[in-house]
């Protein structure tokens, strides 16, 4: 049995998805995350290292442009350069915002947002 120190609790989003398998695609194939087995149609589990985002299905089309995750930490610039070079859509420019992290923004293609920042001494 792993003991707390080994097994951490965590936060994982539950984001809405009209579309599971468009969801899944761009996911997979433009953002690099590996899909968790068993897929199901109407549940979705992406793991990219330690991130990891669930998807629910959702008639509701409006609801995904009102949802959102924020990702954090060294790896993300990293992931920004990575995105650039892969070109994925909608990518926001790697900035500091006035709060003092340096983020950037992407929204997947039903409108969920995604925010990735990490402070600008971690850059």
């Amino acid at each position: 049995m792993a003991t707390p120190a080994e097994d951490p609790a965590r936060s994982i989003p539950i984001l809405p998805s009209p579309d599971v398998e468009a969801t899944r695609d761009f996911y997979r194939d433009e953002l690099g995350f590996g899909v968790v087995e068993p897929e199901m149609d109407d549940y979705l589990i992406v793991r990219r290292g330690d991130i990891e985002i669930h998807f629910w299905k959702s008639d509701d089309r409006k609801l995904p442009e009102v949802s959102s995750c924020y990702i954090r930490g060294g790896e993300v610039p990293a992931l920004y350069a990575e995105f650039s070079a892969r070109r994925v859509r909608q990518l926001s420019p790697f900035t500091v915002r006035p709060w003092n992290m340096k983020e950037f923004h992407i929204r997947d293609p039903h409108g969920n947002l995604l925010k990735f920042g990490c402070a600008p001494e971690e850059v």
